[in-house]
């Protein structure tokens, strides 16, 4: 099989039309001693246009989710309507 076919192959497969839309920020605050208030934020969307994701590491990373929730639209998606998760 060719890359091409593959390609038209992939691009043939079906989708789902009907999906609901997965948007969540996910704040997890590291446990490490010598990083204290350091943590990682995710930024996860699936929807039926696709899948992204976003992750860093910060030092106050629920203040940055926060941050991005607030400032709404950022070019390419808006963050005050995803959902918060912090673990």
């Amino acid at each position: 099989m060719t890359r091409n076919e593959l390609k038209q192959l992939w691009f043939s497969i079906p989708r789902n039309e009907n999906k609901k839309d997965y948007k969540v920020i996910v704040v997890e605050i590291g446990k490490n001693p010598h990083w204290p208030g350091y943590g990682t934020v995710e930024i996860i969307s699936d929807t039926k246009d696709g899948y992204s994701s976003f992750s860093t590491h910060q030092e106050f990373p629920l203040q940055y989710a926060l941050d991005r929730m607030s400032e709404g639209f950022d070019g390419l998606r808006d963050l005050s309507k995803y959902q918060l998760v912090i673990k």
